[in-house]
């Protein structure tokens, strides 16, 4: 039970529709939230902090279903903690995303006929940043349309000037402390993109291909290869095989001719040669492969290009400028006429990586790139698990946290692009290079030139939570808000993302970036199956929105919520979410019709009926279930608890058992109409932080308070009542079973049945007249004859169904649970009366069959009175 965070002023009821439009409300409302400074964060306010930073979106996107799922969590917990008293801190912002951002312009500067070459780089990036202003950013707009609290006033990007700053100072500091290095080593080329990506960005997809073996060298010092990718073979410079293994042991150490070439390479021993793998041979391509640029760099072999950037042969011969593609045709046919192929296997399906972006076919390539030295810092984000600075929900996502940052390679950092955070390293005309850091002045003169690489997206994106708060500053939002409360995260952003922040935040601020993690899972559709345009599953939550409100989209994505797991989401449900406001909606106006207030203190218990004490114990039993679910991050749980509260003890029962008490009015209306007020207002707050809209607008209206957004949580008052509870429950227990039987006897739900309830003696008495209105029974009167008789919850209801019921049909569904109950009993008897059993099942399992046994004797008892109480044919 709550007091009231603001005043109540008794607002009429008129002003509720009798049916609730979502379009009509969810636009203005929110941009009143926005207008009143709801969800803006104060650094100076003497709250404690509450901070969750957005995952920012990607400045080309638009808002999609697994935005919409994400973004309605980390609302819903905003809410919550607001309304608990804490500063709430949602940082808004977008992602610059390097290499999206600059294929969008790409393709639109392709339509008039141009490429960036043609704009010179200055030129391009100003036509970027022209973009950004123009198109890029919808999504913003679109997460109004959900009704996230965010901070608007604190909107980031992350190219923006202070980002910007931050960036550079990171940078600066790394590569003074020796952790940002340049070095050749093979990293993932798009030869689409033209440009670096980082191993967490390459897509694994099985791929129809070709294995082709080939002998290299002539007569007895012949050796047998095989590769799937024979274009390369232009580029080896060794074979290497197992240093044990004899069969190679006369080659070890000579020269075979290269085929197609007029080179001769050597064959080396090499422990990661496994010789029990097809031949026990490899070819060794150092520019092309990453095993292979190893045992290179253990053999000080020669390194040759086969390929520019572009996929095409760049060696001198016949097959200069072929694709790479058309090159590995080429090369096999010419292979195949001097006899060197040995065998072909075609179709041969294998893991091939593409590019996340553009999916085009990566290509290994050695390359001079950026590279953070990983070690110590991957080594800081696991001690921080390790040591409980950090929590991670679910747990069983730890391992897999741990897996990645224990085994962490150093990260390539630069990418071939124009649009991104620049490099801020001078080269000078000998092979100088500077770092130049804020406000520090870059080299001039001859020879000195800015590196012409930007920074991997993930590189300022991974400073976000501290970044978005002004640092390197000392600023009062950074003393505040750092480090954040929480993070909220897909799973799959484990590596992107969560583990760049952990090493960035305890690099640059000496503190973990956030103090849990709550990994969800990812959307799907309705079968499982995984969304995606080539499916045509993919669903514009905007549509769902437009048909059945933003409300009803939220609660759905919440409602399907379990820590870490995928959700499967289908229009069915999100219609099924639409009843469910509507039901809100239209049980609220109905109590407020009859009188539901929250003016005054309740009244005393006891001046409580039963009814009122149970719906009381109820509420605060549903208060302390959804505290707990929440500060667990278990949304479908607490999802799921509110709506079985609301729709089944509130709406089904309560008001439907308080109605015959609202009909009769006087002194006991008016303390049920106070009650029903109190779990009103109390629902409504538990609902308002995953059904923002429909739940302010009628909460306002019972109130009159000035909104839910700053509203207190409700909390547990501890009141329990047990008995009205039992009482209740065995109410519940007499109108389903008669209501069943009723179903069972083909009986329309608002056709009147005579009837005698014999309830003397049982709890039951006080509420005979609510029991026969919602179970359509009407007094017996003159010529009632009982043709059936229902014992249930210790009393009797007898029913006149002549005219009505189908006895033949009865006594068949009665004779077959007898059947039923009777097999139970056997069963139960066979287990109990067995000795071995008994001794070796524990204490509770006896019980539960005890307990099977004694509820199958009392269905008999009960079917069998009832069998005797039919009419006879």
């Amino acid at each position: 039970m709550t007091e009231n965070s603001q005043t109540p002023q008794p607002a009429p009821t008129s002003d509720l529709p009798t049916t609730y439009a979502p379009a009509d409300v969810e636009g203005p409302l929110y941009e009143r939230w926005v207008e009143r400074g709801y969800f803006e964060a104060d650094a100076k306010s003497d709250k404690p902090a509450y901070t969750i930073v957005i995952p920012p979106p990607n400045v080309t996107g638009s808002l999609h279903l697994g935005h919409a799922f994400e973004h309605s969590l980390i609302d819903a917990l905003t809410r919550r903690k607001r309304m608990q008293g804490y500063e709430t801190l949602w940082q808004p912002g977008m992602d610059h995303a390097g290499i999206a951002t600059q294929n969008v312009v790409e393709r639109e500067l392709a339509k008039e006929g141009k490429s960036r070459h043609d704009l010179g780089r200055e030129a391009f990036v100003e036509r970027v940043w022209q973009w950004k202003a123009e198109s890029g950013g919808q999504i913003a707009g679109q997460m109004r349309r959900l009704g996230e609290g965010l901070a608007w006033s604190r909107d980031r990007f992350t190219m923006d000037e202070g980002l910007s700053k931050a960036v550079q100072t990171v940078f600066k500091k790394m590569y003074d402390d020796g952790l940002i290095y340049r070095a050749e080593r093979i990293i993932n080329w798009c030869p689409r993109c033209l440009t670096a990506i980082s191993d967490i960005e390459v897509d694994y997809q099985d791929d129809d291909g070709e294995l082709v073996s080939m002998k290299y060298g002539e007569g007895e010092n012949t050796i047998v290869v095989a590769t799937t990718r024979a274009e390369t073979m232009l580029g080896d410079t060794a074979v290497a095989v197992h240093p044990d293994d004899e069969r190679y042991a006369h080659l070890i150490g000579t020269r075979i001719k290269l085929p197609l070439t007029d080179r001769t390479i050597p064959v080396v021993a090499d422990t990661h040669v496994d010789p029990e793998f097809g031949t026990g041979a490899v070819k060794v391509t150092p520019a092309h492969d990453p095993n292979d640029f190893a045992i290179g760099q253990r053999h000080d072999l020669d390194t040759i290009q086969v390929l520019d950037e572009r996929g095409v042969i760049i060696t001198a011969g016949p097959f200069q400028g072929l694709d790479r593609f058309e090159a590995r045709s080429a090369i096999v046919a010419a292979l195949r006429a001097e006899g060197r192929i040995v065998a072909e296997k075609r179709p041969y399906v294998h893991s091939v990586g593409h590019c996340s972006r553009c999916k085009t076919t990566l290509e290994p390539r050695l390359s001079m790139q950026w590279w953070v030295k990983v070690e110590t810092l991957a080594k800081a984000a696991g001690d921080a698990v390790r040591d409980g600075r950090v929590d991670i929900h679910p747990a069983d996502m730890t391992q897999r946290y741990f897996d990645w940052v224990d085994n962490l390679n150093d990260w390539c950092i630069s990418r071939q692009l124009w649009w991104g955070h620049r490099i801020p390293v001078w080269h000078g005309p000998s092979g100088e290079m500077v770092c130049v850091g804020p406000g520090e002045e870059a080299p001039t003169g001859e020879g000195w030139h800015q590196d012409t690489d930007v920074l991997d997206t993930w590189f300022s994106s991974g400073l976000w939570p501290f970044s978005t708060l002004g640092w390197p500053e000392k600023t009062e939002s950074l003393e505040k808000f750092y480090p954040n409360s929480v993070l909220v995260t897909g799973y799959d952003l484990m590596f992107f993302w969560v583990a760049r922040m952990m090493m960035f935040g305890l690099y640059a601020m000496d503190d973990v970036p956030f103090r849990t993690i709550a990994f969800h899972g990812m959307v799907r559709d309705e079968n499982g199956k995984k969304m995606s345009k080539s499916f045509g599953n993919v669903v514009n939550p905007l549509d769902w929105m437009d048909k059945y409100g933003a409300d009803a989209v939220r609660f759905t994505l919440a409602r399907g919520a379990n820590p870490g797991v995928d959700v499967p989401v289908g229009e069915d449900w999100v219609q099924a979410s639409r009843n469910f406001a509507n039901k809100i909606w239209n049980a609220t106006r109905f109590a407020l019709m009859n009188g539901a207030t929250v003016e005054g203190e309740l009244p005393p218990v006891e001046q409580l009926s039963a009814v009122d004490r149970w719906i009381l114990s109820r509420l605060n039993k549903t208060v302390a279930d959804v505290d707990a679910f929440y500060d667990d991050y278990q949304f479908a749980k607490l999802s799921d608890s509110l709506y079985h509260f609301a729709w089944d003890e509130v709406f089904d029962w309560y008001v439907e058992l308080s109605k015959t008490t609202f009909f009769a009015g006087g002194e006991q209306a008016k303390v049920s109409a106070r009650v029903l007020g109190e779990v009103l207002d109390v629902m409504l707050r538990l609902l308002h932080p995953v059904v923002p809209f429909v739940t302010e607008t009628l909460w306002t209206n019972l109130t009159g308070g000035e909104s839910l957004v700053i509203a207190d949580w409700p909390a547990d008052s501890g009141f329990r009542d047990a008995a009205a509870e039992q009482e209740i429950e065995l109410v519940q227990q007499v109108v389903t079973e008669v209501r069943r039987f009723r179903s069972d006897q083909g009986l329309q739900p608002g056709q009147k049945v005579p009837a005698e309830l014999n309830l003397d003696g049982t709890a039951l008495a006080p509420h005979e007249a609510a029991i026969r209105q919602l179970l359509r029974l009407q007094p017996a009167g003159e010529g009632f004859h009982a043709t059936a008789s229902l014992p249930v919850a210790g009393a009797t209801v007898a029913l006149d169904l002549s005219g009505t019921i189908d006895v033949a049909a009865e006594r068949k569904r009665l004779t077959k649970d007898l059947e039923a109950a009777k097999k139970e009993v056997v069963q139960a008897n066979a287990k109990l009366g067995n000795d071995a059993f008994l001794a070796k099942a524990p204490d509770n399992v006896v019980d539960k069959i005890r307990g099977r046994l004694a509820k199958a004797e009392a269905d008999i008892a009960r079917i069998t009175a009832q069998i005797e109480a039919l009419p006879q044919q």
